[in-house]
């Protein structure tokens, strides 16, 4: 589908930062729209975020039974984080497993890169998947999970039904991998 892209493109004049720590950066961007319409928008930026799915031969997934405060709400999530200073996404996903589950990844690839919410807030989320695991101890750092398995892929469906599964990187991330797994490209 062709489309006219200059006519919907929104130009950006320059960005004012309001607030700047270690976690978010908050800014005005100057902006007009096609219309000539010039105004200051708020914009997110968070650092970028690698999550992966670890995946078994016996058609397992590896999640973790979470709590998020902000939502008040518990849930299963694949093992995920931000990415350091320095750090390539894939590196990322591996530590991040090892780090919040124990485990080891052997075989890891590319699934989907996305912007959650592309309107106001920049947080790239780079998602991966792995196959296969190995147990090489406990979890390290700080407390992230209160309970950690492997869960088989056919209930998924229901425990995202229940509203068990929430969190975009998680659904997004097991919806890319079931294609993955299931021969379709994402």
């Amino acid at each position: 589908m062709a489309t006219n892209e200059e006519q919907t493109r929104w130009i950006v004049h320059g960005e004012r930062l309001i607030y700047d720590n270690r976690w978010i950066r908050l800014g005005l961007v100057d902006v007009a729209i096609p219309d000539g319409e010039r105004f200051e928008h708020h914009v997110v930026h968070l650092d970028r975020a690698a999550i992966a799915v670890v995946v078994d031969d016996q058609h397992r997934v590896l999640l973790m039974w979470r709590h998020r405060f902000l939502a008040d709400r518990w849930g299963w999530e694949l093992p995920g984080g931000l990415i350091d200073a320095g750090e390539d996404a894939m590196t990322t996903a591996a530590r991040e497993v090892e780090e919040e589950t124990g485990y080891r990844p052997k075989e890891i690839e590319h699934l989907i890169t996305y912007q959650p919410m592309a309107g106001m807030v920049d947080s790239e989320h780079n998602l991966f998947l792995v196959r296969g695991a190995e147990l090489v101890g406990s979890p390290t750092g700080e407390i992230e999970a209160d309970l950690i398995e492997w869960v088989p892929m056919s209930e998924i469906p229901d425990m995202i039904a229940r509203g068990d599964i929430w969190t975009s990187g998680t659904l997004i991330g097991l919806y890319a991998a079931r294609d993955r797994l299931n021969g379709a490209s994402a």
